[in-house]
């Protein structure tokens, strides 16, 4: 990794103020003579100048001039994702079978249930980004969204390898339908899914800033106590092939989270009366609640290191850091520790590598994968 490189992902540990939260704005258009649009594909009177260029709302021409870019916070963004790139066929499994014999009834449910939600939002997204990208009209962000739908997608790829390779095949089905069994589950999912189509069906100023606040939400709070659980396993060298996979699933995520922080944040700069300070708080404390209820019924008081007291912890804290980072007062003033700082070292968020050798043991992945494809240039 070059010296950008390694600057990109020091920045990245700083969140939450970090250079990729400081949006260049130049100016604010008059939000009233803005009318929400997808963009046109084919648009030749579109203009791209600096000047013109809005994160939303505007008349780009669609064409990819990365020398003459707005937004820097894309540009270095873009820089950092590509950098996490990984394959999930390289993580080895093969232990982990074992482990997941192994596990208790209560361990093996949060297993599969925390897979079954992961392997649901990570589907939802690779469809729903897509949607989001046709409205923002700054090339540079529309970029970042491609590489973001790439990344989901081999999210689902590596949850389908460790379905596949860990879980018995008599189980494997139930893991792909119990979004749709599971009334808990479904209720779970039924809100953030809501919340995107009423976007696709009425892509009004009011539904596109809900979808950016869901999709913040999903990325920054969601995955992530259902990660804490396989951290938590590999902790006690259980199912470290898993937990090597969350780990790169973890780092992407962490990076789509500042993605639209900034996208919200641009937004807010550009058209200052779109986003109610009201309706975000509102969408952040249900949001808390429904991870809380959740994370409660799929594991409870039933996996060692983690209980009913450190999920609503968890989940508080990090919900005040996310607001933190969008520039709200915290919501939850009374949680202000992460009760799984233990943890840290395993999820390894900014890749400096800091593992514990014996639960990666069978394949080290603190590195960068991309070293896998060096060399090409030379054909």
């Amino acid at each position: 990794m070059d010296n950008l490189d390694n600057s990109i992902m020091r920045d990245a540990a700083n969140f939450p103020f970090n250079e990729f939260t400081r949006p260049e704005v130049q100016e604010r258009p008059n939000q009233e003579a803005h009318w929400l649009h997808a963009k046109k594909l084919f648009n030749p009177e579109g203009n791209d100048s600096i000047q013109q260029r809005r994160i939303i709302k505007g008349n780009p021409t669609n064409l990819f001039n990365l020398n003459d870019v707005k937004y820097q916070w894309a540009n270095r963004i873009y820089r950092w994702m590509m950098s996490n790139f990984w394959i999930p066929e390289k993580v080895d499994l093969s232990m982990d079978m074992l482990d997941y014999n192994q596990l208790t009834p209560g361990e093996r449910k949060a297993y599969d249930g925390i897979l079954s939600f992961l392997v649901f939002l990570d589907s939802l997204q690779t469809n729903n980004v897509p949607q989001i990208a046709d409205y923002i009209t700054a090339p540079e962000v529309t970029l970042v969204l491609s590489i973001q739908d790439y990344q989901e997608a081999i999210h689902s790829q590596a949850y389908a390898y460790v379905i596949e390779s860990v879980i018995p095949a008599a189980r494997r089905k139930n893991v792909y339908e119990f979004w749709r069994k599971d009334k808990t589950l479904f209720e779970r999912n039924q809100y953030i899914a809501q919340v995107y189509q009423d976007f696709i069906d009425h892509p009004s100023d009011q539904n596109f800033i809900r979808v950016l606040i869901a999709n913040y939400l999903l990325e920054g709070l969601y995955f992530y106590n259902g990660f804490m659980f396989f951290y938590t396993l590999a902790s006690r060298s259980i199912c470290s092939g898993t937990s090597s996979m969350i780990r790169y699933i973890n780092r992407d995520e962490y990076s789509h989270c500042i993605l639209f922080e900034n996208i919200i944040r641009s937004v807010r700069e550009e058209y200052p009366t779109m986003i109610s300070d009201d309706m975000v708080l509102a969408m952040f404390d249900r949001a808390v609640e429904q991870e809380i209820n959740w994370s409660r019924y799929i594991m409870g008081d039933d996996v060692v290191g983690i209980n009913s007291r450190t999920i609503e912890s968890y989940t508080k804290w990090l919900a005040n850091e996310r607001l933190k980072s969008l520039g709200y007062l915290p919501l939850y003033p009374d949680y202000d520790h992460n009760p799984y700082m233990h943890l840290d070292k395993i999820a390894d968020v900014s890749g400096d590598g800091h593992v514990k050798s014996n639960f990666f043991e069978s394949t080290v992945t603190s590195y960068n994968q991309s070293s896998a494809i060096s060399g090409w240039d030379k054909f």
